[in-house]
């Protein structure tokens, strides 16, 4: 084979390979209940549209974030209230809209594409049993707070280790709603464990993700945000624009499962598999088959 022949030989082989990776996409996804769910659902859907799709899920928020900068990852669902605060480093208080329209507007600077927002809201809550709550007619952090004072100068308050070293978490919401909790009645745990800490009673308090399921399914009350102090964490699917162009259907495909998605219907599939310990995989495939995706 001549020199010319053997070049033209690599250069149709890169050439064919570029156009079969640029077919595929690749779903990324953190590594929690509710981010496994959706990149399965995601995986599941654009597979059936015809894509083939590589699902990469189980990461943290900045390595999956990382990954789609450097675009190893096409596309994975991401948190307003996270890319404000944590990727652009944002300490104003904004509106859920207002959020939106910054994080949208700062990460198409970086070539990353907000598509529509769901009405799913995943922020950080406060929870109590339903039983103390209302025994001592809690119903917002404000009430909390004055409880704290008086009866409540005992009460335990589990926490994930992550909120109670950030900056803009346990201190500045003290800070807002003027309570502190001193070092023994504060517990720092995984995630997961306040839950069952609070349902147990090895605590009074617990801080909980808006959408899990266990909130329901455990009877805790999350008590409102009367000062607003918790921004936003609206998903949205965020997908490179590059990838975008390469498939223009794609946004409008991931902008119906956007449609679909709240809080109850989140708090019902996480539910499914922490309280019932159903697969991830038959959860996102009832999700899709209810809603005539599959």
């Amino acid at each position: 084979m001549s020199k010319f022949r053997l070049i033209a030989t690599a250069a149709m082989i890169a050439f064919t390979s570029t156009v079969a990776q640029a077919a595929d996409l690749v779903v990324g996804g953190k590594g929690f209940t509710e981010q496994l769910v959706l990149a399965s659902i995601t995986e599941q859907y654009l597979a059936a549209q015809g894509y083939e799709v590589d699902k990469r899920d189980g990461m943290g928020s900045t390595v999956v974030r990382k990954a789609q900068e450097n675009g190893q990852i096409d596309l994975y669902w991401e948190y307003t209230g996270t890319s404000l605060i944590t990727f652009n480093k944002i300490k104003d208080r904004l509106s859920a809209e207002d959020t939106y329209n910054k994080v949208k507007q700062l990460d198409g600077e970086k070539g990353l594409v907000w598509l529509n927002p769901s009405k799913a809201n995943n922020t950080y809550a406060l929870a109590m049993r339903r039983s103390d709550a209302e025994a001592n007619q809690i119903v917002s952090i404000s009430d909390m707070a004055a409880w704290l004072k008086g009866d409540g100068k005992d009460a335990i308050f589990a926490s994930n280790i992550e909120f109670a070293a950030r900056p803009d978490g346990l201190r500045p919401l003290q800070k807002a709603y003027k309570f502190k909790f001193s070092r023994k009645n504060l517990k720092k745990m995984n995630s997961g464990l306040t839950y069952q800490a609070l349902k147990v009673g090895e605590a009074d308090l617990a801080l909980v993700f808006a959408t899990d399921g266990r909130i329901k399914a455990f009877d805790f009350i999350v008590l409102q945000d009367d000062k607003g102090f918790f921004p936003n964490y609206a998903l949205a699917p965020v997908v490179r624009e590059d990838t975008l162009s390469k498939h223009p259907k794609l946004a409008e495909q991931l902008n119906t499962l956007s449609a679909l998605l709240n809080d109850d219907v989140m708090a019902s599939m996480n539910a499914k598999v922490d309280v019932e310990k159903q697969s991830i995989e038959s959860v996102a495939k009832e999700f899709l088959q209810s809603n005539n995706l599959l």
